[in-house]
């Protein structure tokens, strides 16, 4: 079985010190390059991740922290395995959710470019898991009949897969599949930009699923509080959300594309037009003292001073100074005070 390719198609698999991609580096990587022709390309690369294996890690895959002693960095092959897969499409199994988001932390952190735009990315675990929900070990001995030699190793591992995704091809090439919208494809064809498209389930836009697309095509939310929500309609509302994520325990490569949204989003805003404010025009000398909703003229009424109620109890006014002299004091006043203040 060939694959129909119109570009070479790079299967890899590694093996790191765990599975966190913000913390944990790689410590083995293993390239099988099949080109149109036919032909492959293979590279085999063992390293140093700069930092100590969990002894329960290396059981799994096989290397210790010895065996990686006066090994290169991954910095320092950066730019020899860039250049490997330069033009390469990507292929693996369970690679868009572990080794390709892995390997782009890694070219990330060593400031090494590696442009993932126009490249399409092939899970073979994606296909095996809608069509038969197996493991590797199992899709090897379900679709080629074998049984894996020296499992968890990277390059076995590697040969593993494409050997799977030669008989997926194969074996699914005429089989309808019907998805949970009901409806019906023949999915697994022998093209790389079909089966990007069946694999990529979730439609990452930074591969660990923080940012999904949706039917439109736009960037949202898949975590939090904002979970469903346009990231752009999100920066609308409440811009401190990019910088808790930037700052925030995120993948780089998730910062990144972050980065690219809110810079779309800012450049966008800039040119935005704003909306002019409502101008509230002043009434012409035409107009002015016309009411505007009944076009009539109008004239203040007079103040209507309310007639004295006889029945309310009078208020006592205060006596209002005058400017009028003093009368002098006599014996008749002198005597109406004696009068007024005498004990009874």
């Amino acid at each position: 079985m060939k694959l129909n390719l119109k570009r070479p198609l790079a299967f890899f698999d590694l093996e790191a010190t765990g599975t966190n991609l913000g913390v944990d580096r790689i410590v083995e990587m293993a390239f099988i390059k099949l080109l149109p022709d036919g032909t492959e390309e293979s590279k085999v690369w063992v390293l140093n991740p700069e930092m100590p294996i969990p002894l329960e890690v290396s059981l799994i895959h096989g290397f210790y922290d010895e065996d990686v002693q006066g090994k290169p960095t991954f910095k320092e092959t950066a730019a020899e395995v860039a250049t490997f897969l330069e033009g390469c499409d990507l292929a693996g199994y369970n690679s868009n959710r572990f080794d390709i988001p892995m390997l782009v932390e890694e070219f990330l952190r060593a400031g090494v470019p590696f442009d993932l735009n126009d490249r399409h990315f092939v899970d073979v675990q994606n296909i095996f898991h809608q069509m038969e929900q197996r493991t590797l070990k199992a899709a090897y001995q379900f679709y080629c009949k074998k049984e894996i030699e020296n499992a968890h190793s990277a390059e076995a591992d590697t040969r593993a897969t494409m050997e799977v995704l030669l008989a997926q091809v194969e074996r699914y090439k005429d089989t309808e599949f019907i998805d949970k919208k009901g409806n019906k494809t023949i999915p697994v064809q022998n093209e790389v930009a079909a089966l990007h498209e069946f694999t990529n389930l979730q439609r990452a836009v930074d591969f660990v699923g923080r940012m999904v697309y949706n039917d439109a095509g736009e960037e949202t939310f898949n975590f939090g509080k904002h979970k469903g929500k346009r990231v752009e309609d999100v920066f609308d509302v409440e811009p401190s959300y990019y910088s808790w994520m930037m700052n925030g325990d995120f993948p780089l490569y998730t910062k990144h594309k972050l980065k690219e949204i809110y810079e779309r989003w800012t450049a966008t805003k800039v040119t935005r037009p704003v909306q002019p404010k409502p101008v509230q025009n002043k009434p012409s000398q035409a107009t002015e003292g016309v009411d505007s909703a009944q076009k009539k003229p109008f004239q203040q009424k007079p103040f209507n001073k309310q007639p004295y109620n006889n029945n309310r109890p009078q208020q006592q006014q205060r006596p209002v100074k005058t400017d009028e002299p003093a009368k002098p004091v006599n014996e008749d006043m002198l005597q109406a005070l004696a009068n007024k203040f005498k004990k009874s």
